[in-house]
């Protein structure tokens, strides 16, 4: 079980943080933001658009599925991991700052997830 929980939670992320670096990629590629139909255009000759929806596609099937074994609770947790990922490939893709209140959120989410974990480890005990 605990393999079907990582992998699941490893793809989960992996979707995830494939669709909202997408989104900014597509956004990027449409710029400027107006709302028209040039506009709506440039956002579909992104390959970038086609590559997030798949992203979320993959996200919520992958999410059914841990949905089905996984306590909703800590699952809900976890899967907000996706900000850090997404913080993480935006240093690297987009070249963003880190600075130290995002590396505290950072920190505080994983301690809030580990914290859920730990709490429902002991509730099935």
């Amino acid at each position: 079980m605990r393999k079907f929980y990582l992998i699941g939670f490893a793809l989960l992320l992996l979707f995830d943080t494939v669709a909202q670096t997408s989104f900014k990629l597509t956004a990027n590629y449409a710029e400027p933001l107006q709302a028209n139909i040039a506009w709506l255009g440039r956002v579909f000759n992104s390959p970038w658009i086609y590559i997030a929806i798949l992203g979320y596609i993959g996200s919520f099937f992958t999410w059914m599925s841990l949905l089905k074994k996984a306590p909703v609770g800590p699952a809900f947790a976890a899967s907000h991991l996706e900000v850090v990922t997404v913080m993480l490939v935006s240093i690297w893709i987009f070249n963003e700052p880190i600075t130290l209140f995002r590396l505290i959120g950072a920190g505080l989410i994983i301690i809030g997830i580990i914290f859920l974990a730990l709490a429902e480890k002991n509730v099935q005990q």
